[in-house]
């Protein structure tokens, strides 16, 4: 299992949200380069990052951090937040970025989805799935469709997507553990078609780690666990290997 340590960008500066409430910004880190080589040296490969300001806006805002961090350190730069068009996309991958993720523009324009997987590679797209009880949420969770998150997997792995980001909207940043019963059925759907789920939100201790890898979920992003110091980012990555 693949361990993704999280920096996530608003105006320009290393934030955690609560819940993905925009009112609940607090500053995680002074430098976005200096925390991502200390999850490097830490043995991470990958760095799972977002723009907020970009997921608000529905266009990319800080995207010179980004390619910083893809072009200046030994990690696999994963972003997401206001990839709405092809073109935006293309910037990323042609940046220096490992791959992009597609969330709102998942629900609004499959097309789009689709024809990405077909120009750019499957192992080059995630799509987030975001939900709150149960219904996708989009445009930076400020707004709740009627799409079930089961129902966008199965409509995304037909278009040919292999990657699921999940997140539980109200298990994010609140280190009160993942909704392994939700990820875990998620990752069930999506393996009949190759389809690999990578967990978010609620990550606290190093046995949510491991009950992730017994469930065979792919990846775990880690955000506020490694900023408030209740899982070691080194450990986490061996026990993930392991």
């Amino acid at each position: 299992m693949i361990i993704f340590p999280a920096i996530d960008i608003k105006n320009g500066k290393c934030v955690r949200l609560t819940k993905g409430d925009f009112s609940t910004v607090q500053k995680v880190a002074d430098s976005h380069m200096d925390t991502a080589r200390k999850f490097a040296e830490s043995g991470a490969e990958w760095i799972h990052m977002i723009d907020l300001d970009g997921a608000k806006s529905k266009a990319p805002k800080n995207t010179d951090i980004f390619f910083e961090v893809a072009n200046n350190t030994s990690l696999k730069v994963q972003v997401g937040g206001g990839i709405r068009t092809l073109e935006t996309a293309e910037m990323y991958i042609k940046g220096g970025v490992s791959r992009v993720i597609l969330g709102s523009v998942a629900v609004e324009n499959p097309e789009l989805v689709k024809t990405a997987v077909r120009e750019f590679g499957a192992e080059k797209v995630a799509v987030g799935i975001d939900a709150k009880n149960g219904l996708v949420a989009t445009n930076g969770w400020l707004e709740t469709s009627r799409v079930n998150f089961i129902t966008l997997a199965h409509e995304m792995g037909a278009a040919g997507v292999r990657c699921f980001i999940f997140t539980d909207i109200d298990k994010d940043g609140t280190l009160s553990r993942p909704n392994h019963v939700k990820t875990k059925k998620l990752q069930d759907e999506v393996a009949p078609f190759g389809g690999n789920v990578i967990a978010s939100g609620g990550i606290k201790t190093i046995n949510n780690i491991k009950t992730l890898k017994k469930n065979n979920i792919y990846g775990a992003i880690c955000g506020k666990s490694l900023y408030s110091g209740t899982l070691d980012l080194k450990k986490a990555v061996t026990t993930g290997k392991g």
